[in-house]
């Protein structure tokens, strides 16, 4: 799909972002296999990803009923004995999270995926998986199909691949009551993810110590709960930049307690110099002169998109740090960025593992083709709004993997959004 963006004169508005992916994927899975039901309340509409880690459920034998804004879950009853087939899509976080869960519960299963998520890392999950007793067919070759139990309950891992890795292990020792211990070894990287994995497992009355980046899950069964998925900050920084690039948002649905690591988009639109005032309803960003920051991109990979959009307008030079990682995202991040910016007018620079941004007060506008990543797609409409042309997005469909209905958000702050055949 091809969108053409315009902003209008007046940026103003109010959005209320949709529920954060990171905690639905979280308390789905252990819904799916807890002794009771439960029940999931969530706001706006879910994601490709969601979908994904929902229907891997009922290839299981979890069944869903998908109401608006709620959830209900009841969990699998009885383990399948056939090799059951699952698909993934392109969601990093169903295809990390659901292996280790499915191996630690016995079930074999062969699991399909789409996109660049055939070319993102399966180490060292393979190599544990293989250690604790699973038989897998050749790695990076899918369909991959999945046998025996996995039955290591003593685990040492690097921190600086992927924490979704490592909430899949500490999920697996929760889903499979027999427990186990993670010890994350190294440069931990990306670790509030970590602690939104270890804060839903809490919620559902499993206990988990922590003490110096090694986690152990007590074994017990437990039960379903009636829980909430709280606002995505990840997709709720591209509204609370918009309003720092130009004219003013107000943002509901953010949970200022939130254990989400990209809630540090606030800290550093402050560091830009944003104007932001926060109370229990809203967060309002009114558009100020910006100036360069250094960004790190360590446990923000998700952010840096967005801040890099917001860096290109802004006095100075900006560097953005520690990005290596995002090499391995649904694009290569750093030259997919570098690509947005430079080809809307912009000047940025890439670099081995981060991105130097020279701001500019106003953009030209043009072409931007999304590699199929969502982040790319909505940086670049937000980018419109600091442009003297339209911004034209090829690939806009991308979008359908975290947030649906974001466009139709954009309308409701003066933009214009249509689709060019």
């Amino acid at each position: 799909m091809k969108v053409e963006v315009t902003a209008n004169n007046l940026i103003k508005g109010e959005v209320k972002v949709l529920s954060s992916k990171s905690e639905l994927h979280r308390l789905l899975l252990l819904s799916g296999f807890a002794e009771t039901e439960s029940e999931i309340n969530y706001f706006g509409t879910l994601s490709l990803d969601v979908l994904a880690t929902l229907n891997c459920l009922s290839a299981v034998g979890v069944k869903s009923e998908v109401l608006e804004n709620k959830i209900k879950i009841t969990p699998l009853k009885e383990k399948p004995t056939e090799n059951i087939s699952i698909n993934c899509g392109e969601s990093g976080s169903t295809l990390r999270f659901i292996m280790p869960v499915l191996s630690a519960l016995g079930i074999s299963y062969t699991v399909s995926v789409s996109g660049r998520l055939n070319e993102r890392p399966l180490s060292p999950l393979y190599e544990l998986m293989q250690n604790g007793g699973v038989s897998l067919t050749e790695k990076g070759k899918y369909p991959l199909t999945v046998k025996g139990e996995f039955n290591s309950t003593e685990i040492e891992i690097q921190g600086n691949i992927s924490s979704q890795f490592i909430s899949g292990l500490l999920l697996a020792f929760a889903v499979s009551k027999k427990g186990g211990t993670v010890k994350v070894l190294g440069d931990f990287q990306s670790k509030p993810y970590v602690d939104i994995t270890v804060d839903t497992i809490k919620k559902f009355g499993i206990e988990v110590i922590e003490n110096n980046n090694t986690y152990k899950v007590i074994p017990t069964s437990y039960l379903g709960k009636t829980l909430t998925a709280y606002g995505d900050w990840s997709n709720g920084a591209f509204f609370l930049s918009l309003g720092a690039m130009r004219g003013q948002t107000k943002t509901k649905g953010l949970n200022i307690s939130s254990l989400q690591g990209d809630k540090k988009v606030l800290k550093i639109l402050k560091e830009f110099g944003a104007n932001i005032t926060e109370n229990e309803n809203y967060i309002t960003v009114n558009h100020n002169e910006l100036n360069a920051t250094i960004i790190d991109a360590k446990d923000i990979p998700d952010l840096i998109p967005i801040l890099s959009a917001v860096a290109s307008v802004s006095n100075g030079t900006t560097q953005v740090i520690n990005a290596e990682r995002l090499r391995i995202k649904e694009s290569d991040r750093i030259k997919s960025v570098v690509e947005m910016l430079n080809g809307l007018g912009a000047t940025a620079i890439e670099k081995p593992n981060g991105i130097e941004i020279i701001g500019k007060e106003k953009l030209t506008g043009g072409k931007v083709f999304a590699y199929n990543d969502h982040r790319i797609v909505m940086s670049s409409a937000i980018l419109s709004s600091v442009c003297i042309n339209p911004v034209v997005i090829y690939g806009a469909e991308a979008v359908n993997k975290s947030y649906p209905d974001f466009f139709k958000e954009l309308t409701k702050l003066g933009f214009t959004v249509k689709e060019i055949k």
